[in-house]
């Protein structure tokens, strides 16, 4: 008896070593990844961006997206061989005869390869969206080529810029938060995005296809605790601007309808700059001290999951919270897909006023000629565009796609 308590204590006292080692090296290195980043901490210990404009937001994603890339990196050799033929050159568009059309993307297709592929290409890597999630292709139907991407998905739960527009309480929101999206993934790709495709692209939200889509795939969604069915209306969708204040979306209007209104600016908090291999870790260690954040399943947890999970290895650490204030904030801005949207929203009854919800193809007719052409008119770089460039967006890995691609001709 004696002996097995001494194993006992012996094997108590090693696991404290053990767990005291993994805390001061993940102490080292968290302060270390943030010192590379260019972040500094103040007097009071609270984070401070390295910089403002795109430049550092780019650079502060810079390890996010390495990490992206590699991990895709089998996908990219695999896929973008067979994938390339979508993307378009400059000298395969005529402006004046875009015709964009919307491919709803069914899973384990490959328009969802596709939708991956083009998603890789961004500076500052997107979410893979949750909960409800509808996502597009956007084609060019003169040329059968990608003009740009779109997906909307479950918008997070305390958003304080929207809820204090709307005027909603906590039980307000809870009930009628199932009426909104927010689109998570909103852009144009080479060449498109040279002829403010993008704006094409975001147009496209507020549009009686997209409306009518959600009703029929969502509309009789049933609460996940209250199993009540909701009949839920697609009445409004936001988004945020990757790059701070946005002049893709401010006082983006066609004809006398205003497709996006800015309403404020995100608090700068997040985990977008805790790389995945410190996240595993920071779980490993929640596990080494029995904490019951380790191994929580994403499922039921709500879109905070993986915050509040970095947040209590922090916390366990002995950081403060405001190491998750990163402090980029993200102007936010609102589509209306209904003229009454707000007023639906903050009471809960009447009607959704869609007077002004055109189709795809009205909406698409009015911005080609609102900005596609025009642009094709003063900015003639896009003809230069080659579809093989597409690789050179996709940093190192691209590189390799390239040279792959080389040795194979």
């Amino acid at each position: 008896m004696h002996i097995q308590g001494d194993y006992r204590l012996a094997k108590t006292k090693a696991t404290v070593v053990r767990v005291s080692s993994r805390e001061a090296n993940l102490k080292r290195r968290l302060r270390r990844h943030l010192a590379s980043l260019g972040f500094q901490k103040t007097k009071e210990g609270e984070l401070t961006p390295p910089g403002v404009g795109k430049d550092a937001v780019r650079a502060v994603h810079g390890i996010q997206r390495a990490d992206r890339l590699a991990a895709n990196r089998r996908f990219l050799s695999e896929q973008f061989p067979r994938l390339a033929k979508h993307f378009a050159s400059g000298s395969e568009i005529d402006p004046q005869r875009i015709s964009p059309a919307l491919q709803r993307i069914e899973t384990g297709t490959w328009q969802g390869d596709l939708f991956r592929l083009a998603s890789l290409t961004w500076s500052v890597p997107v979410s893979n969206g949750f909960g409800r999630r509808l996502r597009y292709l956007v084609w060019d139907e003169q040329n059968e080529k990608l003009i740009g991407i779109i997906a909307i998905g479950d918008p997070v739960f305390n958003l304080s810029v929207r809820d204090d527009l709307i005027d909603w309480d906590v039980e307000d929101r809870g009930k009628r938060l199932v009426n909104m999206m927010d689109a998570y993934v909103l852009g144009a790709l080479p060449p498109y995005n040279m002829l403010l495709g993008g704006k094409l692209v975001a147009c496209l939200l507020r549009t009686r296809d997209i409306y009518d889509e959600f009703t029929k795939v969502y509309g009789g969604t049933k609460g996940i605790i209250s199993k009540q069915k909701k009949n839920a209306r697609l009445l409004a969708i936001t988004t945020s601007s990757s790059m701070g204040r946005s002049s893709l979306y401010n006082r983006l209007k066609l004809g006398e309808v205003e497709y996006f209104t800015s309403i404020g600016y995100t608090g700068g908090w997040g985990h977008f700059h805790i790389p995945e291999s410190l996240f595993s870790d920071f779980r490993d260690y929640l596990r080494d001290i029995d904490h019951s954040y380790a191994d929580q399943n994403r499922f039921g947890q709500g879109p905070n999951w993986r915050l509040r999970t970095t947040r209590a290895a922090l916390a366990a650490l002995g950081f403060k919270e405001d190491m998750l204030r990163h402090g980029i904030q993200r102007e936010v801005f609102l589509c209306q897909l209904a003229d009454n949207a707000v007023k639906l929203l903050h009471s809960g009854r009447g009607r959704p006023k869609l007077t002004n919800l055109l189709s795809v193809n009205e909406v698409a007719k009015l911005a080609v000629e609102r900005w596609i052409v025009p642009r094709s008119e003063r900015r003639l770089e896009f003809k230069d565009w080659k579809s093989e460039n597409i690789p050179t967006l996709l940093g190192d890995q691209g590189v390799k796609l390239l040279a792959k691609v080389a040795r194979a001709v």
